[in-house]
């Protein structure tokens, strides 16, 4: 076995996905499949003998769900975890619980054409395998969120200042625990993640249920206030506009940035140009570099901003681009951005 092989289980119920998707890794470059299994108790003698480099799970599973194993897989063992799962509106919520949960990636697989489906999304589901295999997933605790200051809304001072997050890969668990570390008044925050379209309006509101702040799914026009927090839709990009002392989000279509749709460096690009020097851009765990160049242009035109340090990245691909362009005034381990962030709202 070479040394750079990756090592991928397959735990899903349809014989259809462990053959065909086996068969997908098997002739993979660079991969070999470990084992399969139909549920997670047929997998437990099997992680027993030789534990995997990823593992691709379903979530509706007989005898135990793919969520519940997740985190006791997350709570015992950390280990990268791809979803791949037929999603309904209903099922939706629950892959965000599982992405939550810790799962680098989630794959819709359709109800019907499953096998066709599973061959023309091959180099998707592999390259999904490749990029869980560099994560480093670990078992994140939110914090509980501070009580609520009493304060009046939209003060002078916090009303012309806007703080900036971009994310990705291992972001949903990391936004989660900046979120709930925050008291009800911050200034207004504007954040992409990279996440699919139909995800983001879950996201935003599950994120509300556990959070002082608001949150939720941005739509074309929303003013960034105080203790607001507006997510990108998945699909759509996000821009910062002014409007006097008033600032607005811009949804709009167009081309994908650096390979995606909501993009960081769209997002970071036009608050360095809408707010300059009264914004804070932060950069966080992710794959790829989207945001790295948005983040210096921000700093360019006055703004802080912060990565995200490698020790407590899930992925440290974003953080370690805008580090090497030198567009970062400060590193910070995850669990210090919500105490950074309230230092910026005093």
């Amino acid at each position: 076995m070479r040394p750079t092989e990756i090592k991928v289980m397959i735990i899903d119920d349809s014989a259809v996905v462990r053959q065909v998707l086996g068969a997908m890794i098997n002739q993979a470059p660079g991969m070999r499949l470990l084992a399969t299994a139909s549920d997670p108790i047929a997998a437990q003698p099997k992680l027993s003998l030789e534990w995997p480099d990823v593992i691709v799970l379903d979530v509706e599973m007989p005898r135990m769900d793919g969520v519940t194993f997740l985190r006791q897989l997350m709570g015992e063992h950390p280990t990268p975890v791809v979803i791949c799962s037929t999603l309904t509106e209903h099922g939706t919520a629950t892959s965000l619980e599982a992405m939550a949960a810790g799962a680098v990636d989630v794959i819709t697989k359709p109800r019907l054409g499953l096998k066709d489906f599973l061959a023309e999304q091959a180099s998707c589901l592999l390259q999904s395998i490749r990029q869980a295999a560099r994560s480093r997933p670990r078992l994140l605790r939110p914090s509980r969120p501070p009580p609520a200051v009493s304060a009046p809304q939209a003060l002078p001072k916090t009303t012309d200042k806007v703080i900036a997050i971009g994310t990705s890969t291992g972001g949903t668990q990391a936004l989660e625990l900046v979120l709930t570390g925050l008291p009800r008044v911050v200034p207004g925050m504007v954040v992409v993640q990279h996440m699919p379209e139909r995800f983001t309006a879950a996201f935003a509101a599950r994120l509300d249920s556990l959070c002082a702040v608001e949150v939720k799914e941005a739509e074309h026009g929303d003013r960034v206030l105080p203790g607001r927090v507006l997510i990108a839709p998945g699909g759509r990009h996000m821009r910062l506009a002014r409007s006097g002392a008033l600032y607005r989000v811009e949804i709009s279509d167009g081309p994908t940035v650096n390979r995606h749709k909501p993009s960081v460096d769209v997002l970071f690009r036009s608050v360095a140009q809408a707010a300059g020097p009264n914004a804070t851009g932060i950069l966080m765990t992710g794959m790829g570099d989207d945001g790295a160049r948005g983040l210096k242009e921000m700093q360019a035109q006055g703004a802080y901003t912060i990565a995200q340090n490698e020790a407590s990245c899930v992925v440290f691909g974003m953080p370690r681009e805008a580090i090497r362009l030198q567009a970062v005034n400060e590193v910070l381990p995850l669990d210090q951005i919500a105490p950074a962030i309230g230092r910026i709202a005093l």
